[in-house]
């Protein structure tokens, strides 16, 4: 058997980060079976359902490298096949047309209510005859089409993640609905509704396991009875925690960040955020392991190690995977990540000819970062940044602050900026006594053409301390203070150097010691 399993997003909002987990076990799955990974889009609700919502999904499933073998399969491009099937199962006796309005829904679930029942149909037009059909039709009202459950069936599957699942057939709420009231007279039978539809289109892409979030587990007992109305056999079915917020709920839609480019644009990398979901409720064999690729995950996935309690979403955990990644990157693709935001920050450089500095100031800065920078047209969205920062001052599950800790863009300011600016603590330290007399020393230390290497400019700071007879740390702090313009920042010889490949550092030391004046 070819291990087949989907991933089916509906197009009504942007990828949510529970669909992509869910994606993600969809396809470390499929990956370690040698199988497929499908994709289709649930666009049936064609009221809410919008292009720029699909893009956003494919846009998100590419940019996490969760690569697709077939589709995307539109359900919108299906109807006929829906109805089709609709139509067997009420050719067999297994489905029928209901007339209830509205209104008498109502009074029944009112009735309910005041009983302390749950809601369910109560099937009452499950066996009309030809003449009462044709009396609701002389009415001008218009059927939906309800499929049959019989209340003293028991259904049963044996779920990957939480063993033996049973649910009783009467807790279903009744005969269910699988095709909408038909908006024209053009069809005897409107829009099929999603459990119908999901079925079908597992049967007709011969899914043989169904991967999805938790919240689910009553669909899959109503959706058993469609396989067997159907006449084919009943996939295998895995049913994945729920993502959770620090407070122990659903991650909502509503409450915080959840898109996925959402998180690409408080600066998460991809595979920072894949890796995150991996863990949100699946763990390694080796658990001191924490680290994966989608290609390593995918040799040791399984569902014998997916936990059935909720998984908490965890921001600092987030961070420091992040961290990890922004850290192993080559200088040359690090630097290709932060070119852009340079360049929005209006840092003058010719990307073409500038590069090997550039990839010096990201292999200096690199160590230090956590997220990248967020873009500044970003910060122009009133909305998003309300967003993040009702997300961020959220007591029960605050998130990441809108500019991230350090800032790449403010972080390596100095090293472009030929005009620095002093902070106060910065001021200070120029004012010291002796800081002024080390600079006058470095200055005429430094030979304005020789190239310098790390031990050199080590050196020459040794020779001023000596002959000044100060402290190493005076000098230090003074060199950085005139370099840099802050008392605090990256590797100073690093800085030294990148300065000085750009006819720098001799003209900060002359400004240092102009504003010390």
């Amino acid at each position: 058997m070819t291990v087949r399993v989907r991933i089916a997003p509906s197009p009504t909002g942007n990828l949510h980060i529970g669909t992509a987990r869910t994606a993600v076990f969809n396809w470390l799955f499929a990956r370690h079976h040698g199988g497929k990974f499908i994709l289709r889009i649930e666009d049936t609700d064609l009221e809410r359902s919008r292009p720029e919502y699909t893009q956003n999904i494919l846009d998100g499933l590419t940019w996490l490298g969760l690569n697709w073998d077939e589709g995307p399969i539109f359900q919108s491009q299906r109807l006929e096949v829906y109805r089709q099937r609709i139509q067997d199962l009420l050719d067999k006796g297994l489905a029928y047309r209901c007339y209830t309005s509205t209104a008498e829904l109502e009074e029944l679930r009112a009735a309910q209510a005041a009983r302390h029942e749950a809601p369910r149909y109560d099937n009452r037009h499950r066996d009309l005859t030809p003449e009462e059909q044709a009396a609701f039709e002389a009415e001008g009202r218009r059927p939906v089409i309800r499929f049959k459950i019989d209340d003293d069936r028991e259904i049963s599957w044996n779920d990957l993640v939480r063993g033996k699942v049973s649910w009783k057939a009467s807790d279903l709420g009744g005969d269910m609905v699988i095709a909408r009231t038909a908006d024209t007279a053009e069809f005897a039978i409107g829009q099929p509704l999603y459990n119908f539809a999901v079925v079908v289109d597992d049967i007709d892409m011969q899914i043989t396991h169904v991967i999805r979030g938790e919240d689910h587990i009553a669909n899959t007992a109503k959706q058993i009875l469609l396989y067997e109305a159907l006449g084919t056999k009943v996939p295998e079915f895995a049913h994945s925690p729920l993502i959770l917020d620090r407070q122990g709920r659903k991650l909502s839609k509503r409450r915080g960040v959840t898109s996925i480019f959402d998180f690409k644009k408080l600066g998460y990398t991809a595979e920072a955020i894949v890796n995150y979901m991996m863990l949100l409720g699946w763990s390694p064999p080796d658990s001191t392991k924490e680290i994966f690729t989608l290609q390593e995950a995918a040799k040791e996935f399984g569902f014998d190690r997916v936990n059935q309690a909720g998984a908490k979403f965890d921001w600092d955990k987030l961070n420091w995977l992040n961290s990890q990644y922004l850290h192993a990157l080559p200088a040359s693709q690090l630097c290709d990540l932060l070119i852009p935001y340079w360049q929005e920050a209006g840092y003058e450089f010719d990307p073409a000819t500038a590069h090997p500095w550039l990839e010096e100031i990201a292999a200096l800065i690199g160590p230090s970062l956590v997220r990248l920078p967020v873009s500044s047209s970003d910060l122009k969205d009133p909305q998003w940044v309300k967003q993040i920062t009702d997300l961020k001052n959220d007591e029960d599950n605050p998130g990441p602050s809108l500019v991230p800790e350090p800032d790449a863009v403010e972080m390596s300011r100095y090293l472009f900026v030929s005009d620095l600016e002093f902070s106060e603590e910065a001021k200070a330290q120029l004012h010291q006594e002796g800081a002024k007399t080390a600079l006058e020393g470095i200055l005429k230390a430094v030979d304005s053409d020789r190239s310098l290497t790390a031990a050199d400019y080590q050196e020459i700071i040794k020779q001023v301390t000596k002959a000044q007879n100060v402290k190493k740390g005076l000098v230090m702090r003074s060199l950085r203070a005139a370099l840099t313009g802050d008392v605090h920042g990256p590797d100073l010889i690093q800085s030294w150097s990148i300065l000085r490949a750009r006819k720098l550092d001799l003209l900060r030391l002359q400004q240092a010691l102009r504003n010390d004046e």
